[in-house]
């Protein structure tokens, strides 16, 4: 016969062996893995809003303001010219433009499409320079130096977007051209933060180019086929005879302490 002393002893021992559970390390290992995740994607976010917040405030003196009509001005390397807007040739007829590629002066009565369009080929330099005149950045680029991730860089910034179109530039003399209405910046890098500057600076400002409010759209077959555009021919020199001026108005001027663009 078990004693009660000894029978009380065993249920407080069975009792211990009972409520003596094993630490869940693997369940707390794995929340601690979910909480670094989380800290890390919440700092990593607030890391790139104030990247962004940076590069808002950088870019804010080179929006224009009727104080700051045209602050691409202080870009290093800007080249500024007057020319004379609605002047038109048809189709046929060919501009002898004294830069490679134009940003103003005469040009085809129809303007290329350039609402965010990324071209794929070479398009008829006349057509642009119309796109120009309405306010749009045209981005042109060297085929031969240009592909890859660099050509996808330029293709985020223009794809989709209003007044913005980008075309190659067979014999560029720099990697990336830039092109607004009497305007224009070569840069030998796609990441230069003064691709961005110019942007913001000229895209639709109404200060600095002829028809504003004038449209980007596509103006169709029979005129400016989008999808068929006219393709590129090389502008022949001036006083080619059968050539039309570029029609300018003052000499162009180029920003002081301007880089020479790398090759």
């Amino acid at each position: 016969m078990v004693s009660g002393k000894s029978s009380k002893a065993s249920r407080n021992t069975r009792a211990s062996v009972v409520t003596k559970r094993a630490t869940p390390w693997g369940t707390i290992a794995a929340v601690a893995v979910v909480l670094l995740i989380a800290v890390g994607v919440f700092g990593y976010g607030i890391a790139a809003n104030r990247a962004k917040d940076a590069e808002r405030a950088a870019l804010s003196k080179f929006t224009p303001s009727a104080t700051n009509q045209d602050p691409s001005l202080q870009i290093a390397g800007i080249v500024s010219q007057q020319y004379a807007g609605g002047q038109h040739v048809t189709p046929d007829q060919q501009v002898a433009y004294t830069h490679a590629p134009p940003f103003g002066g005469a040009h085809d009565g129809y303007w290329a499409a350039c609402n965010g369009v990324v071209y794929p080929t070479a398009v008829r330099t006349e057509n642009l320079v119309h796109s120009l005149e309405h306010g749009a950045v045209w981005i042109a680029y060297n085929p031969d130096q240009i592909t890859g991730d660099a050509l996808s860089t330029l293709q985020k910034k223009v794809d989709g977007e209003r007044y913005m179109v980008m075309s190659p530039y067979p014999g560029l003399d720099s990697p990336v051209s830039l092109q607004s209405w009497g305007h224009q910046l070569k840069v030998g890098d796609v990441t230069d933060p003064r691709i961005d500057e110019f942007i913001s600076a000229l895209k639709q400002n109404q200060y600095t180019h002829p028809e504003v409010g004038a449209s980007c759209d596509a103006t169709g077959p029979g005129a400016f086929d989008q999808d068929n555009p006219p393709p590129f021919v090389a502008a022949p020199a001036p006083g080619t005879p059968g050539s039309q001026p570029e029609i300018s108005a003052t000499p162009a001027t180029v920003a002081p302490d301007a880089p020479v663009p790398s090759q």
